[in-house]
């Protein structure tokens, strides 16, 4: 049932895709999920898109404040836009792109309503992690409910 219900969103995602200008928040967006997921194919990169949805909802912030919230987005640490830019050049950055821009519409069931995740081949895991299950584990990536 996930899978037909992932699909649909796959069709949704790419029938949204429009040659609309990028604005910087879709930018943001886009450059936190190639940084973050762009080696786990479409449903890794989705589960993380989703986790930012969740965020933002929980948070009353916008995609884009959630993204470069302090030390919430490793890729962002000590980083600027100017610097991760490389990434929209990458095969996944037209995924990463129809993502961002449909972020508020995407499926936070999903990753289980998760707001936190890590990679799972990490030697130790996160602080916030320790002694909590995940509710979803999608690719390398075990995510969790908060």
């Amino acid at each position: 049932m996930m899978n037909k219900i992932f699909i649909a969103l796959l069709s949704l995602v790419a029938l949204t895709a429009t040659a609309q200008a990028i604005t910087q928040g879709e930018k943001v967006v886009a450059i936190t999920i190639l940084a973050e997921a762009r080696g786990e194919g479409e449903k890794g990169m989705y589960a993380v898109a989703a986790v930012i949805a969740q965020r933002a909802m929980e948070r009353h912030q916008t995609p884009e404040q959630v993204c470069r919230a302090k030390w919430q987005f490793s890729c962002w640490n000590g980083k600027s836009i100017k610097s991760l830019e490389h990434l929209l050049k990458t095969p996944q950055a037209k995924y990463a792109l129809r993502l961002a821009k449909s972020v508020k519409q995407l499926s936070r069931e999903y990753v289980g309503y998760a707001n936190h995740y890590h990679a799972t081949w990490m030697k130790r895991k996160p602080y916030w992690a320790k002694g909590k299950k995940p509710v979803k584990v999608i690719g390398q990536h075990a995510f969790y409910k908060l």
